[in-house]
């Protein structure tokens, strides 16, 4: 018994390094801070992408003895911070950027250091009823009946995958009933929901490629065609997937005469507002939206369009028993905790997660901060640079996608001569090589489309100009030289 009291002894000793001193820790807080206001203060005048230049990055020569926070700092400024996109900076104008506002920093921050758990109400009521009025505030913006119930996912695949399988489980798609459901799309619709189907064991059934018309929405009379021959046909029109805000043009479907169909033919009719939802806090953009709060399901992420961190998605669904049905769980070990569930949900009863971060503070204290109204109007910022954008590239000679309905467009320029695929391609790379602005491609019935994604709270006028300045410079020369 002495010799295992003085091995715990000497165990405790070396176990309590992980537990330093007030002192060393905020000698390693201010080296951090420090770090991470230097790194706001460059993004102004700093690129946002950087080539990867095939430096070598060993991220696993740990040691026995650790290593000075200084030491650490320097490693990440010199391979996590050196390369690729710079998702902070308001020149990241490609992809969907994310947001990362310093708020979101240090929500998170409060919530790892307390590391409340945020999974059942048992657990801590007051961080899962601050996820709780976050969910019902959105589907209060959204326009969904105060009992319907969400989730704050990681993002939006876990929001659309909990979305799938509540509407599986809902309307019995099981069986030899998967072979015989229909899902609906576009060719626009997010790559997420094709894996949420195939995840969810629905890789089986029929996938309905709707066409779309020229603002690269879903065409309407077209889904009613195909609704009422699958129908006729004897299978099931089982899920309707309508985009608010498409990654590739930032479409958005026509909600409410997708929600009469739905209702119609008895579908599921689920949203993919991961991207676009966020801009229905606008006053003056909220009739494109119409029909948004009549789905039974719908995907928002604010780590897009509220700017925050990556890492959060909501999922809202009208029908929350049908979710909690569909992901609830029991465990002898949490028996005591059962007693609180009647009264309030708990998100480990409302996804795939058990464990999971405390993702709510990021936002509730952002909001609480900053107030909306600095949101809303970031958010119709947005809008209105990608419509300057629009316009200026239309005097530039320059050819366009559909006037933006939110704040991404598509764009090209046509040379007199030569392959125009190619051409845009080296416009990219112009400014790639410049790096100030980041910018991406897609491809659109085989013709090659610049895109540009404003999302970025950072991004404003300036940014786009020097990104317009950029791409005639470009055209220019690559012009000169034919």
């Amino acid at each position: 018994m002495q010799d295992l009291i003085k091995e715990l002894q000497e165990l405790e000793t070396l176990a309590k390094y992980l537990e330093p001193s007030t002192v060393q820790m905020k000698a390693w807080t201010d080296q951090v801070n420090s770090y991470g206001l230097n790194f706001l203060e460059g993004l102004e005048e700093g690129g946002a992408y950087k080539q990867y230049d095939g430096q070598k990055l060993d991220f696993i020569d740990f040691d026995e003895e650790g290593s000075s926070m200084e030491q650490i700092l320097n490693k990440i400024k010199e391979t996590v911070d050196k390369f690729g996109i710079n998702p902070a900076s308001g020149g990241h104008l490609g992809y969907i950027p994310g947001g990362g506002l310093y708020s979101s920093a240090l929500g998170d921050y409060l919530a790892a250091v307390s590391n409340r758990y945020a999974g059942i109400f048992y657990a801590n009521p007051g961080a899962v009823k601050m996820e709780n009025d976050l969910i019902r505030w959105t589907a209060e913006v959204m326009g969904y009946p105060s009992n319907a119930g969400g989730n704050l996912s990681s993002g939006g695949s876990i929001a659309n995958l909990i979305a799938v399988t509540t509407a599986r489980d809902r309307l019995g798609i099981e069986g030899s009933k998967v072979e015989k459901a229909v899902v609906y799309m576009t060719e626009q619709v997010h790559h997420c929901v094709h894996k949420a189907l195939r995840i969810a064991g629905l890789g089986k059934t029929v996938w309905r490629s709707i066409p779309m018309d020229a603002d690269f929405r879903m065409d309407v009379l077209a889904l009613e065609t195909a609704l009422e021959k699958d129908k006729a046909a004897g299978l099931i029109p089982f899920m309707i997937f309508a985009s608010a805000g498409t990654t590739d043009v930032g479409a958005v479907d026509p909600l409410d005469k997708i929600a009469d169909l739905s209702e119609q033919y008895g579908s599921w009719f689920h949203v993919d507002g991961a991207y676009g939802a966020a801009f229905n806090l606008v006053d003056s953009m909220r009739p494109l939206f119409k029909g948004i709060e009549r789905s039974d399901s719908l995907v928002i992420d604010p780590h897009k369009g509220l700017f925050l961190s990556y890492g959060l998605g909501i999922v809202l669904v009208r029908d929350v028993k049908a979710m909690a049905e569909s992901h609830y769980y029991n465990a002898n070990y949490m028996q005591d905790a059962k007693a609180d569930s009647a009264m309030h949900w708990s998100p480990a009863d409302l996804s795939p997660e058990l464990t999971k971060h405390y993702r709510g503070m990021r936002m509730w204290l952002s909001f609480k901060l900053f107030g909306l109204r600095a949101f809303r109007a970031s958010i119709e910022e947005k809008h209105l640079l990608t419509k300057y954008f629009w316009n200026r590239m239309k005097e530039e000679g320059f050819e366009l996608g559909p006037d933006p309905a939110l704040s991404v467009t598509v764009y090209r320029f046509v040379p007199p001569k030569g392959d125009t695929n190619v051409f845009n391609q080296n416009l990219m790379k112009a400014v790639l090589t410049d790096g100030f602005n980041f910018i991406s491609s897609t491809t659109i019935e085989r013709n090659i489309w610049l895109r540009l994604a404003v999302l970025s709270f950072r991004t404003h006028k300036d940014r786009i100009d020097h990104l317009i300045h950029t791409l005639v410079q470009a055209k220019d020369e690559l012009l000169s030289k034919q």
